[in-house]
């Protein structure tokens, strides 16, 4: 198995300034050629950091790819770095990608400085991966066994995600074409509307029993629920991917329609697929959950083919005059109630003239009262054949309460829509 570190450089990640999207990116590519990412790490602006840093994780690792330090700049000091690092005497020009600067800045009707020039300059210990995309060339270091321990490379990417992203494809064609590498398979299901801890106590059994070399991993999302991911390691993927199938396929009875999904997948997915091609259509009515719900909704491509719209009813007064709740239900029972969400559900349904509608009415915080504590949502879900309410209480802030009021709604809508079809089928 080669295992690799993914290393940002620059202060602008330490300190929070951007987020680092590149390093899932890469690691995920890399996965999938049966590298396994080991270290992650993010490197200040200091020379002698960058240096004494990376020495250690190529020699703990063979493959080391950093993104980030390599702009135009005066501080960016990475290439400078990676020049000592590598013993380079003297720099080169390389002529494909001063080449590509030529054309990006004509482009752009921009003049073509000696700083932008400086950038095509490269150590004279380094092969170059040209930047099609940009104007930092992918610089490729090469050390012998005798360096580290063992024959190790480095891969220096540029920083901007759109650049290093888009290099991957020629780093991944170098990896493999100078590494011998095995399968790493994964496979995943995705399991709604059980905490992290339920759902361990629940297939604690079949934990037990996987096999030795089968690996578990839950990975709990707000908006996605806990996807369980198992994970091989070696081996031939054909039959890898089938033991993993029987595994997950004696799950299936403990789990039953908690399980939405048997790929890595979303709740707003999975009610794409309840829906396409059905000639059911859906509409929302959302309080709490701020229009959240109709937006992961829409997100989904093709969700004009049964998604009508929406109603953000915020406010008391719209529940009543636009969704027709009635005013003696707020009086009586409080809008954050059982019979004021199946009534925005009902209500919405009837505006739109949808198959089925979703509401949310609740206190995702800071406020909360008596009758209704922090957490509190209720969710109402209309049909053909009823209306269905459900209650649930979550103890988070006000951001995450939000997103769980949103992936409690489309699972309690996803679970009223299979249970309308097997009823009728």
């Amino acid at each position: 198995m080669t295992n690799a570190s993914i290393c940002t450089i620059g202060d602008e990640i330490l300190i929070g300034q951007i987020v680092d999207t590149n390093s899932s990116r890469i690691s995920r590519a890399l996965e999938e050629i049966g590298i396994k990412v080991t270290r992650m790490l993010s490197i200040g602006d200091q020379r002698d950091e960058i240096i004494s840093n990376l020495e250690n994780e190529l020699r703990l690792c063979p493959v080391v790819i950093t993104t980030g330090g390599l702009g135009p700049t005066k501080d960016d000091i990475t290439k400078a770095a990676l020049a000592e690092l590598s013993g380079s005497s003297t720099y080169v020009e390389n002529e494909i990608q001063m080449e590509i600067i030529h054309q990006i800045l004509h482009a752009r009707g921009l003049d073509i400085l000696d700083i932008n020039k400086a950038q095509a300059l490269v150590p004279d210990t380094c092969e170059v991966i040209p930047n099609r995309l940009g104007t930092a060339p992918i610089m490729v270091f090469r050390f012998p066994e005798e360096k580290f321990g063992h024959k190790a490379t480095l891969y220096s990417l540029p920083g901007v995600p759109f650049e290093a992203i888009g290099a991957l494809p020629d780093v991944v064609k170098d990896i493999k074409a100078h590494n011998s590498l095995t399968d790493i398979f994964h496979k995943c299901v995705m399991v709604a509307g059980l905490a992290e801890s339920a759902l361990s106590e629940l297939i604690a059994p079949w934990e037990d029993s996987l096999p030795s070399d089968m690996h578990l991993a839950y990975l709990p999302n707000q908006l996605t629920g806990v996807r369980l991911r198992l994970s091989i390691y070696g081996g031939n993927r054909e039959e890898e991917e089938k033991r993993i199938d029987e595994r997950f396929a004696a799950l299936a009875p403990i789990l039953g329609d908690k399980i939405y999904s048997r790929s890595d997948d979303t709740l707003q997915n999975a009610i794409g697929t309840l829906f396409r091609g059905s000639g059911m259509t859906l509409s929302a009515a959302e309080s709490c959950t701020g229009g959240m719900i109709s937006s992961l909704i829409t997100s989904v491509p093709g969700a004009s083919e049964y998604y009508l719209g929406s109603v953000t009813s915020y406010a008391v007064a719209i529940k009543e005059a636009i969704l027709g709740v009635p005013d003696e239900y707020v009086a009586k029972h409080g809008v954050v109630s059982s019979e004021v969400a199946g009534a925005m559900a009902e209500g919405v349904r009837k505006l739109t003239g949808s198959t089925y509608a979703v509401a949310t009415t609740g206190l995702a915080g800071p406020g909360g009262d008596e009758r209704n504590p922090v957490g509190t949502v209720w969710i109402g879900v209309a049909g053909p054949r009823g209306v269905k309410t459900v209650k649930k209480v979550y103890r988070n802030d006000r951001k995450r309460n939000i997103e769980r009021f949103t992936a409690a709604a489309l699972d309690e809508l996803r679970l009223f829509v299979i249970g309308d079809k097997e009823a009728t089928s």
